[in-house]
């Protein structure tokens, strides 16, 4: 828009009246060539002071005339360009239209003059810095903060839209057969709104040798399983973590368990102790004391996971009886090497009749043992320790031979015969 106004200024040239012409005696003569003209005489004393006066008034007038025209000219183009400058614009913030007339020359500097704080996030069409025309308009969306869950995964995104169902469109999150923690009618205010999303999802749920296949927005592995009409009974659990995220295409197998314990027990060795004896030939040792074993009980858990049984798990060891330790003593000294009267008869035949030719033979009855089949009472009797079956050979030969000195032949009644061939 532009306006003018025009301002004449009209300057009346001072000059002499004709009178003054007339009457003075300076124009006595004229220009050459010209008429001559007739001066009326003025009154004397009286024209020089009315030529002084007429010419002040005219300079004052105008110089009163001068500043005021200046000063209309001067407002007269300030406000052509005042006029020129106003632009009639429509702002719509969050959807909010409203018309009005601005002096800014662009968008950053319209929003400034009408308060409206934007963010980072914010939606403003033109962009900030665009310069301004008339009948321009401009759209300000403000972003709100929206904490998404969706799917189980959480995160922190920005929204234009007014409404839950207008933000997730935005988002592209497919909202048929979700689920929604709010409706979606629900209005996004500045400050922003927590949502969460579980979209629908196809899950296949294995389970007593039968796939159900369905469509759901459970927020659970196990929720899924319930929903395929399948029951988790005691210790049944699932192939991936019952409190997990089902995810589109998911197969889930249910694990029927069942659980026991079992009770074992084990003996535990017991150690030997021996003790040297100088009174006993090399070779020759005596038992004291038998040794007796400990007894260990062992609780284990055991499972079967659909019908097969797993490797039992130990819960506990008790160590029901301590192990008693065997005391044993060994000869240090040394064996005699011969009787006389005795020494030339054949030990050899006899022992392979009473004893088959072993050292350590016992017979069926447990009294008689060794090479010659000694008794225990002969045998220490002889001088002998421990018992007869546990003394080297040569002491078994040795007591023998003091044996057929004391008694003869006759102390082996079947077998004695063959001590002379």
């Amino acid at each position: 828009m532009s306006s003018t106004l025009r301002f004449e200024t009209y300057e009346k040239t001072c000059r002499p009246d004709d009178d003054d012409v007339r009457g003075g005696p300076h124009d006595a003569e004229t220009a050459p060539g010209l008429p001559r003209r007739t001066a009326r005489p003025a009154p004397a004393g009286r024209s020089a002071h009315r030529r002084r006066g007429r010419y002040a008034e005219r300079a004052d007038g105008v110089r009163r005339l001068l500043p005021q025209a200046l000063v209309v000219a001067f407002l007269a183009g300030g406000t052509s360009a005042f006029v020129a400058k106003d632009r009639a614009v429509e702002l719509n913030v969050d959807g909010r239209t409203r018309t009005l007339h601005t002096f800014a020359d662009d968008v950053t500097e319209l929003l400034a003059d009408e308060g409206v704080a934007t963010g980072p996030h914010d939606v403003i069409t033109p962009a900030p810095g665009t310069a301004l025309d008339d009948g321009d308009e401009i759209e300000v969306r403000h972003a709100r903060p929206l904490v998404l869950t969706l799917d189980g995964r959480r995160s922190e995104v920005w929204t234009t839209a007014h409404t839950v169902e207008g933000a997730l469109r935005e988002l592209g999150v497919r909202v048929e057969g979700a689920y929604l923690s709010t409706a979606r009618s629900r209005r996004i205010g500045r400050e922003g709104l927590a949502l969460d999303v579980r979209t629908e999802r196809s899950v296949t749920v294995l389970a007593d040798g039968r796939a159900r296949a369905l469509r759901t927005n459970a927020a659970t592995v196990s929720e899924a399983v319930r929903q395929a009409g399948i029951t988790l009974r005691g210790p049944d659990t699932t192939s991936v973590a019952p409190g997990s995220f089902p995810r589109d295409g998911q197969t889930v197998t249910v694990l029927r368990i069942t659980d026991g314990h079992e009770v074992r027990d084990e003996a535990v060795p017991y150690s030997e102790v021996r003790v040297p004896d100088p009174a006993l030939t090399r070779g020759t040792e005596v038992v004291d004391r038998p040794g007796r074993p400990g007894l260990r009980r062992l609780t284990y858990a055991w499972r079967t996971v659909d019908g097969v049984r797993q490797r039992p798990r130990l819960l506990r060891s008790e160590t029901v009886r301590e192990p008693a330790p065997r005391q044993v003593r060994f000869g240090t000294g040394t064996p005699p090497v011969s009787v006389r009267a005795a020494d030339a008869l054949d030990w050899d035949a006899l022992a392979r009749c009473e004893s088959g030719g072993r050292p350590d033979a016992v017979d069926p009855s447990g009294t008689y043992g060794g090479l010659y089949q000694f008794d225990t009472p002969t045998w220490r009797g002889l001088g002998g320790g421990g018992r007869p079956q546990d003394a080297p050979p040569a002491e078994q030969t040795y007591r023998a031979k003091k044996l057929y000195v004391r008694s003869g032949a006759g102390a082996w009644p079947h077998c004695g015969r063959l001590l002379r061939g």
